[in-house]
């Protein structure tokens, strides 16, 4: 059976998280850990448990909130053009999310992410030109605020892409290294425009691939 380890480390906390992901035929078996998990001796804090059916539903599971999170995917079409749809509901806060993407071909893409009860909507706009660089405006429409991210392909199939959000004045550096068949990783550093002293925020993630 493939299986995906992915770590995740956050410089500004001295935190990290990790999850061990398990092909088990059409679904995915997931379960996450945390410093919280193994500090202190082994305890239940910062352990998450999961299964997905990849394109169809994703269910997780927080045991020590003892919280579920239900997520459900589907498409359709809509004048002929693919309709990406995903359904998410959070058990504990009973919080819904409704999520589209409408596909109109290879290079250009609408999506609208509303959370139900909220008043609010986010639009967003992808553009990939000549398959190299993507643009992706984004509109949030309760904050009437414009977030932009630009990303392009470099060195193959790494990708350098860059962040700002206009209300948080948060500007963002990510790399993201691909490393064929064994995994990839990457670095994200922000800085928040408006703060004094301007201090970059650091995470790094890995992700390898193995079979067991």
């Amino acid at each position: 059976m493939k299986a995906t380890l992915k770590t995740k480390y956050d410089v500004d906390k001295s935190g990290a998280v990790s999850t061990l992901a398990i092909n088990a035929g059409d679904v995915k078996l997931r379960a996450s850990i945390t410093d919280a998990t193994i500090i202190n001796g082994p305890s239940l804090n910062g352990l998450a448990l999961g299964v997905e059916k990849p394109g169809f539903f994703m269910v997780d599971y927080n045991v020590p909130k003892k919280d579920l999170r239900f997520q459900f995917m589907n498409t359709v079409k809509v004048v002929e053009k693919p309709l990406n749809l995903t359904y998410i509901h959070s058990w504990g806060d009973s919080r819904t999310v409704l999520d589209g993407t409408l596909v109109f071909d290879s290079a250009n893409k609408v999506s609208a992410n509303h959370a139900l009860g909220s008043g609010n909507c986010k639009l967003k706009y992808s553009y990939v030109h000549e398959g190299v660089t993507t643009f992706e405006p984004s509109y949030d429409v309760a904050k009437n605020s414009w977030d932009f991210s630009v990303s392009r392909k470099v060195y193959g199939d790494d990708v350098l892409k860059g962040t700002y959000q206009t209300t948080t004045k948060a500007l963002g550096l990510e790399w993201t290294r691909n490393l064929k068949s064994s995994g990839n990783f990457k670095i994200v550093a922000s800085v928040n425009l408006g703060d004094e002293p301007k201090r970059p925020k650091v995470t790094a993630e890995s992700t390898w691939n193995f079979e067991v």
